[in-house]
């Protein structure tokens, strides 16, 4: 008979407490193991956008929610402490790339070694970058792709069945303090735990805003990176890109900094679907039987806000606005862009866009400061490579990534409510699919002693 009370419940099923359970599993052969998550099991996430069409799911799309969160999409992990969150700050930035050796490892061991790991770093690289005024940020990656990272994830849920008691399509409706431990209430009906680990990621931000409040718990500020992602001649960045699959560039000023993000040579532009917005997004060319001949980035410049809901109303305010309740996405020529001219057509364009978007004026719909920032990064950039980008380059607006608000947590990841933990990227630490396992293996390590020491 199954049973209502366990040792520890993860809520969210997502790469960190996937990597969290696996760990349990490991470190404590007795625990009692409880993921309850609101989306669906690996196997039954099937979403139109997962194939370039529109989203066919009924309620929460399965494209973001379900076991292996995020991690199903491009299953792309950068091993780096550059970027992607501030877990090394936290723990200790030799510890943080320990651990996410180990993530590797554990990939590895479910089939993921069928892609090798590459590295971005370059020293030459990176010394002409600096005489341009730009830093070129490194990582070792593991890019699976959607078809592997899914195969790989699947491996780990028949893994972790075996002892984790898995509660899908399953609502929390109230968590509430116990003496001792928690009584989570859902609309599958009532369990107890000693222990409870939250990993909702972004896709839970309502949600736990909603529930810490109901425990005391107060959120702090957000931080929201808005950006134009850029469609170039597949061969624009050859000079820096022949020794690297991908260089991440950053550039510093005094009033603002931003990073390129999600670069893609040969791969498409695609729409992406987040919080009630249509952003553009990079596909990779290994997600699409005929890539392009092009090549795509975003460049983001990060912001904070005092809290979450500032950030989203932000957020949708410029995104909803160009989205025009239809999905659609600006897209204009660089030339077109730095002339301050409309873009009437693309025909005839030397870069053909690999995305439908709507012809206009970037600076009419997106805020100035994104717009400065790219003409700056651009110019540093030209300098890097020598060469004029070319005028017939895309930009497209607006894309977003997203954050959590921070909640405050000690090293080892505990709120102020004893015994309630936070991981991933709902912890405000980790902004990756590495960083955010690698928390999951953390937190595993310390509760596994911590349970078997009391």
């Amino acid at each position: 008979m199954e049973s209502n009370h366990h040792d520890i419940t993860i809520i969210g099923a997502g790469v960190s407490s996937v990597f969290l359970a696996y760990t349990l599993m490991k470190q404590n052969e007795h625990l009692t193991i409880h993921m309850v998550d609101v989306g669906k099991a690996l196997s039954e996430r099937i979403c139109g956008l997962d194939t370039g069409g529109e989203c066919t799911c009924v309620g929460l799309c399965s494209k973001y929610i379900g076991f292996a969160g995020l991690g199903k999409s491009e299953g792309k992990f950068n091993y780096t402490n550059d970027f992607g969150g501030e877990l090394g700050r936290k723990i200790g930035k030799q510890h943080t790339l320990d651990l996410m050796q180990e993530v590797d490892e554990i990939l590895c061991e479910f089939g993921g070694a069928i892609r090798p790991v590459y590295s971005t770093k370059n020293e030459e690289l990176s010394n002409r970058a600096a005489l341009a005024g730009l830093h070129a940020l490194s990582t070792e990656v593991r890019h699976l792709g959607t078809a592997l990272a899914n195969q790989v994830f699947q491996k780990m849920y028949e893994f972790l069945k075996t002892r984790v008691n898995f509660h899908f399509e399953t609502i929390i409706e109230r968590i509430s303090i116990q003496d001792p431990g928690f009584r989570i209430e859902t609309d599958k009906g009532d369990f107890t735990t000693g222990k409870v680990v939250i990993g909702t990621g972004m896709s839970g931000s309502s949600w736990l805003k909603k529930q810490a409040a109901s425990l005391g718990l107060h959120p702090g500020g957000t931080r929201l990176d808005l950006g134009i992602r850029v469609e170039m001649k597949g061969d624009q960045l050859q000079k820096i890109l022949q020794d690297t699959f991908e260089t991440k560039l950053k550039i510093e000023r005094d009033t603002f900094s931003a990073t390129t993000y999600c670069m893609n040579p040969r791969g498409r532009i695609i729409r992406k679907h987040q919080h009630g917005m249509v952003m553009p997004d990079g596909q990779n060319e290994r997600e699409k039987e005929s890539p392009s001949a092009n090549l795509n980035f975003s460049l983001f410049v990060p912001r904070h806000f005092s809290g979450h809901d500032e950030a989203m109303d932000y957020a949708s305010e410029i995104i909803s606005g160009i989205n025009q309740r239809r999905g659609r996405i600006v897209v204009q020529r660089l030339e077109d862009f730095q002339l301050h001219r409309r873009t009437t057509s693309l025909e005839g364009n030397l870069i053909n866009p690999s995305l439908d978007g709507g012809v206009g004026s970037i600076w009419e719909e997106v805020p100035d400061q994104y717009g400065n920032a790219l003409l700056e990064f651009l110019a540093c950039l030209e300098e890097l490579i020598g060469e004029k980008v070319h005028p017939d380059t895309l930009l497209y607006g607006l894309d977003a990534k997203f954050y959590e608000p921070k909640l405050q947590t000690d090293r080892n990841f505990e709120t102020e409510v004893p015994d309630l933990f936070l991981i991933g990227d709902c912890s405000g630490e980790t902004h990756s699919l590495s960083q955010a396992a690698a928390s999951g293996i953390y937190l595993g390590r310390y509760l596994g002693k911590d349970i078997a020491n009391n």
